[in-house]
């Protein structure tokens, strides 16, 4: 079954927090993929092989580091949201220190962002900082907390470049 919409992403965990919003939004599985491009710069090799059957609705979700790239590789026919740095960043900055320490908290690791904080090349950075450090410190670990942190967000409050990417393929 081919899908009705295509969000294209960098990474994981990107793709973890689109496909989170979207069940939550109730898209019905199948109607919108989110296709992991494992790097930016596969864009255009991404859309090209989108090109024969393309589905109506294509977007991308960037970073804001690859935002010119991106705009220049998707062509003014398809829409290029842009996160504020990226999208952890979003993601940190709409829940807030207080509500991911508390997923931190029931998931079992506010102890370990703790201990990180604790060491010496750390002390004296930021929370928002060493949250960042922290989450990409395992594998796998920004994709699960993507998702947990997606499961968190206020649908009628998402960041600007989510819920614009959302309406964009009509999710």
């Amino acid at each position: 079954m081919t899908p009705a919409a295509v969000v294209l992403v960098e990474g994981a965990s990107d793709a973890a927090v689109l496909e989170t919003l979207a069940r939550r939004r109730g898209t019905p599985p199948g109607d919108v993929a989110v296709v992991v491009l494992h790097g930016y710069t596969n864009l255009g090799t991404a859309l090209a092989a989108l090109a024969p059957a393309a589905p109506d609705r294509v977007a991308v979700l960037c970073d804001a580091g690859a935002a010119t790239y991106c705009r220049r590789a998707a062509g003014a026919a398809v829409p290029v949201r842009v996160c504020d740095a990226d999208l952890e960043d979003e993601l940190l900055r709409a829940l807030g220190t207080a509500r991911v320490h508390a997923v931190l908290d029931a998931c079992g690791e506010l102890a370990a962002l703790h201990a990180l904080a604790r060491q010496p090349g750390r002390r004296g950075r930021g929370d928002d900082e060493n949250l960042r450090r922290f989450l990409s410190a395992r594998s796998g670990r920004k994709a699960r907390y993507g998702a947990l942190f997606a499961a968190e967000l206020d649908l009628g409050a998402l960041p600007d470049p989510l819920r614009r990417v959302l309406d964009d393929v009509g999710l």
